[in-house]
């Protein structure tokens, strides 16, 4: 099965690297050929990791690579039989670029999103293939972490739903079945319970510490959760705060205000080497 993958960043490399160790042939696309080229070095090296681990061989690394393709040219998507886009966040950035690829991808491919909270129903409107445009939410890192969350909007078809929770399977996943909902079911549990450790920490009932390892020890979680919102991003956590904030209209899912703030001086996590923690 040929794959075109849309952004060549942290998600987009990881879902590219776990679609050509499974046999399948990738089109990582983005804008600029310096993006791609970072995103095969990314793949490149965790391939490497995996020889010098003795998981695979270098035979299997070059095997694995040649199923590797990459483009800035939108039209060399054209013959795809699936589009896992895993751009930016951002609603409007994501219908154009499906705007863009309806008009050029054969009519028989499936479209999916890889967005953590953004409305299904309402992306797939930027295309005239509603009943094959689906949510397809990978987990960081890609390659490793078991989930996909695979969301239809009001149109999907049963028969575009059946074929991605089959592929799921192909590439070694465990898909879980989501009717779309803001969040999801994992970012709809998970944020909010971050945002209240934000709140916890701001009142000064516990330092960041105490927090983390309380919810390590006593809810067996294998990270706290203001570790977590480093490791995730402290804007990509305000952002879905936001969307559950505004689809719900209630204010159990209002951003804590030191969220915002921390966001505001671009302390971001792990990203900006500065959040909840420093990093070297």
């Amino acid at each position: 099965m040929k794959i075109g993958v849309i952004g060549s960043g942290t998600m987009g490399s990881g879902i590219a690297q776990l679609f050509i160790e499974n046999g399948h042939n990738v089109i990582l696309k983005d804008i600029k050929e310096e993006n791609v080229r970072k995103g095969k070095e990314i793949i490149e090296r965790n391939l490497d990791n995996k020889v010098r681990k003795g998981k695979i061989n270098t035979d299997d690394k070059d095997r694995i690579i040649s199923n590797l393709n990459t483009t800035t040219k939108v039209e060399d998507l054209k013959d795809v039989d699936i589009i896992i886009e895993a751009a930016v966040e951002d609603i409007n950035v994501k219908k154009e670029i499906f705007k863009e690829l309806d008009k050029i991808v054969n009519d028989e491919a499936i479209f999916a999103t890889n967005t953590s909270s953004l409305s299904i129903t309402e992306v797939a409107l930027s295309t005239k293939r509603v009943d094959k445009f689906i949510g397809m939410h990978f987990f960081n890192p890609a390659p490793v972490m078991k989930l996909v969350e695979v969301i239809s909007g009001v149109s999907t078809s049963q028969d575009t739903e059946e074929k991605i929770l089959s592929l799921c399977s192909n590439i070694n996943k465990t898909p879980v079945k989501v009717n779309e909902a803001p969040g999801f079911i994992v970012n709809r549990i998970l944020i909010p319970m971050i945002n209240e450790a934000v709140g916890i920490l701001s009142e000064g009932v516990a330092t960041k510490e105490e927090i983390d390892t309380a919810m390590k020890l006593g809810a067996a979680h294998p990270m706290g959760p203001l570790e977590l919102s480093d490791l995730i991003g402290n804007d990509v956590v305000l952002n879905i705060m936001e969307i559950l904030h505004k689809e719900f209209g209630d204010d159990k899912y209002r951003p804590h205000p030191l969220l915002r703030k921390m966001v505001r001086g671009n302390q971001l996590g792990r990203k900006t080497r500065i959040g909840f923690y420093e990093y070297e």
